[in-house]
């Protein structure tokens, strides 16, 4: 399953037709402005129509992203207090679009330890999901690039949050291929790759991945900065990729890009681009000759 974080102006199923029309089998959208922390609720209106969309565009499943503000780690009360509302305001707008999986990051430590850090993101994990009791809408922890004091730039950070929390069943995993090369995870050559992944499931499980965000990175291995490149043009190697795709493990995750949209210099959609190029490499040796010989 391959799709793209999408735009929600005009309205949240704006996303899903723009999906359709690039012909992707999921989507990632925010459930709100992600640059605001005023967070009015979804309308009847708008949950309805993004339900019927759901069904008139056949899109296979569908992934949110909270709002940049949250911070679960900080230690200013008032901060935190105010991020956990809004994470639990994501919760519910998910719950009531029927979108099962909610992308996080785990916040920053602003100086007092990542000990510390990673302690008061389960604490407010569990405050958030002690308020919404049944809600069935997993919250997939991201791999950071690790900037600053931002957490979860290793896979330990994940798990140990994972550990401390009241329901662990609630909680997934998200791995980003841009973070984790920036963070330090060899994906510059195949043979990295799979040793990643092989340190992936010791350390947390591959079950616990439900969501990829295939990103390449314009940032080396190793640099600490989050920043995206297109497919092919960056730091991942395209074996590296294609050792990520082509594990049965990921076969039903949806696979997002977040990767700079517009049109490229003949015009073409820069999203339908960077898709092709995954689908070629999440194909097999033989399918891929089949193809070109198709074109041929």
């Amino acid at each position: 399953m391959f799709g793209s974080h999408l735009s929600i102006a005009g309205g949240l199923h704006h996303a899903l037709l723009e999906a359709k029309r690039l012909k992707m089998d999921c989507v990632q959208i925010f459930t709100k402005n992600q640059r605001q922390w005023a967070a009015p609720d979804l309308s009847e209106v708008q949950v309805t129509t993004w339900r019927d969309h759901i069904k008139s565009t056949s899109i296979r499943s569908t992934v949110s992203h909270d709002s940049y503000l949250i911070n679960l780690a900080s230690p200013d009360r008032a901060l935190r207090d105010r991020s956990i509302n809004l994470f639990r305001h994501e919760l519910r707008n998910c719950a009531s679009l029927e979108i099962p999986y909610l992308v996080t990051h785990p916040g920053a430590h602003m100086g007092q330890g990542e000990t510390a850090g990673l302690k008061r993101v389960a604490t407010a994990l569990n405050r958030a999901h002690r308020s919404l009791r049944g809600c069935r809408v997993i919250t997939c922890l991201e791999i950071t690039a690790g900037q600053g004091t931002g957490l979860g730039y290793r896979f330990e950070h994940l798990q140990r949050i994972i550990d401390s929390v009241s329901e662990p069943e609630r909680l997934a995993v998200c791995i980003d291929t841009a973070h984790a090369l920036a963070a330090g995870y060899d994906l510059t050559r195949a043979a990295g790759a799979k040793a990643v992944l092989h340190e992936l499931d010791d350390v947390i499980g591959l079950n616990r991945v439900r969501v990829l965000h295939v990103n390449d990175s314009k940032v080396p291995r190793g640099k600490r900065v989050d920043r995206h490149e297109h497919i092919g043009r960056g730091h991942v190697a395209r074996d590296a990729f294609a050792t990520i795709l082509k594990h049965r493990a990921f076969t039903n995750v949806p696979k997002i890009l977040e990767t700079p949209k517009g049109k490229d210099d003949q015009g073409r959609n820069l999203d339908k681009l960077n898709l092709q190029r995954l689908r070629r490499l999440a194909c097999s040796p033989r399918k891929a000759t089949k193809r070109k010989r198709a074109r041929a």
